[in-house]
């Protein structure tokens, strides 16, 4: 059976008899096969019994939560099955060298720079305020100088984004509250992409608390957010322009408050789907050869940091060529 991530949008109870996870709620009582669970993501008030979180545990299972609005709230990752002592005290080796760490800092922007510029080509818009940046990637000589290049990149990139969208006005970049439709729909889709970079990081040796571009903190999965950058074009922003251009998200797939703009249940559930289909949407690899799914080229990104890590193969972002 084809393992497939799950999303639970109403509020319920996550139970387990025998070898199959119950979703319960009070309009349905569904079972899930723990053979078929590749990772959960809980939107609704959800309620985990002690039995079910052992058993998804067992089976490396990570669920990730989100409050009613949306925002990322946290992620039940369980015990590293894949630990390798060697690549944890490599990763740290390259955080702690300077040299290294703003390496790795300016692979991911360049990656993010690049696929920034690959959205604007492919809408029939100009990259060259975007791509520019690079230039200012290569002379930077610390990682602070390495964010603000990759914000300015962003900026300018944004700028373009009312061109691209017929429908409905993005503006400006705005978060927590969202200041209108487009907004909503980038946060959102942004909080999933950590979750899903979050899920592939687990499934390798990497320590999702070590990371090069944002600072590691206390309470944060920081690596996921490093490489959540380079593909936040493919998976969250083309995305977003295909449901709004193809109108596939309207005026009563948003709740408006506290200035904000927030997607509603119909418009979570219409997002998460479109989001999922692009998850397991192939491409024929240029080096594999054979197709794979987006979301096992955020995997295969992750083996590609771990070859750098080990000093078996540089680091090279991954940049969309289709």
């Amino acid at each position: 059976m084809r393992k497939k991530n799950f999303y639970i949008v109403s509020d319920g109870k996550l139970r387990r008899k025998e070898n199959t996870i119950y979703f319960e709620s009070t309009e349905e009582r569904r079972p899930i096969p723990i053979s078929s669970i590749y990772a959960i993501y809980a939107l609704g008030s959800l309620t985990v019994t002690s039995q079910a979180l052992n058993y998804l545990a067992k089976e490396g299972v990570c669920v990730h939560f989100f409050n009613r609005y949306g925002y990322y709230t946290g992620s039940f990752y369980p015990r590293e099955s894949l630990i390798s002592g060697e690549v944890v005290v490599r990763q740290a080796e390259h955080y702690l060298d300077r040299e290294k760490r703003l390496y790795l800092a300016k692979a991911f922007v360049e990656g993010s720079i690049m696929n920034m510029a690959r959205v604007l080509r492919r809408s029939g818009e100009d990259d060259a305020g975007v791509i520019s940046a690079l230039q200012g990637l290569g002379e930077a000589e610390s990682v602070e100088e390495v964010m603000g290049i990759e914000a300015a990149a962003r900026t300018e990139y944004y700028s373009k984004f009312d061109n691209i969208l017929t429908g409905m006005k993005f503006e400006r970049r705005s978060r927590q509250p969202p200041e209108n439709e487009v907004n909503a729909m980038i946060s959102f889709g942004n909080s999933l992409l950590y979750s899903a970079v979050l899920t592939e990081i687990y499934h390798t040796q990497l320590h999702p608390a070590i990371s090069y571009l944002h600072e590691p903190s206390e309470r944060r999965f920081s690596l996921s957010l490093d490489i959540a950058e380079i593909f936040k074009p493919l998976l969250v922003d083309r995305l977003v322009i295909s449901l709004v251009n193809k109108k596939m998200v309207g005026e009563g797939d948003f709740d408006e408050e506290f200035r904000g703009v927030l997607l509603s249940e119909s418009g979570k559930k219409k997002f998460l789907k479109a989001f999922n289909d692009r998850l397991e949407r192939t491409i024929k690899h240029r080096t594999l050869g054979r197709k794979v799914s987006y979301q096992r080229l955020i995997r295969l990104e992750c083996y590609k940091l771990v070859k750098h890590i080990l000093n078996a193969e540089k680091y090279k972002p991954f940049v969309m060529w289709w």
